[in-house]
């Protein structure tokens, strides 16, 4: 129990020290010169994020094409491995010994 105990309150005083290290530079990065609403792309107006919210609706789409076609193609790789070794036990060369 004192175990878990100094590993919990290790675990907090470690995390608040980090978030307190961070605060200053985060905080730094809020305001850009006074203008608002600007982020690493630019100004954020409502193209932007129309845009953004399209490239995400077609990403998803296509991550599980690419994923289904990947996983076809390991399949029928598996396939081709399980005929092979099939026919390799029904080969006349391979029964019996020396």
């Amino acid at each position: 129990m004192k175990r878990t105990t100094t590993r919990l309150l290790t675990t907090l005083v470690a995390t608040g020290l980090v978030l307190l290290l961070t605060t200053q530079s985060a905080m730094a990065s809020i305001d850009h010169g006074g203008v608002s609403g600007q982020g690493l792309y630019g100004e954020t107006t409502d193209r932007v994020v129309t845009n953004a919210g399209f490239m995400v609706i077609a990403f998803f789409p296509l991550l599980i094409f690419v994923l289904s076609m990947l996983q076809w193609r390991l399949d029928k790789r598996r396939d081709a491995r399980k005929a092979a070794a099939k026919a390799r036990t029904k080969s006349q060369d391979w029964k019996g010994g020396w």
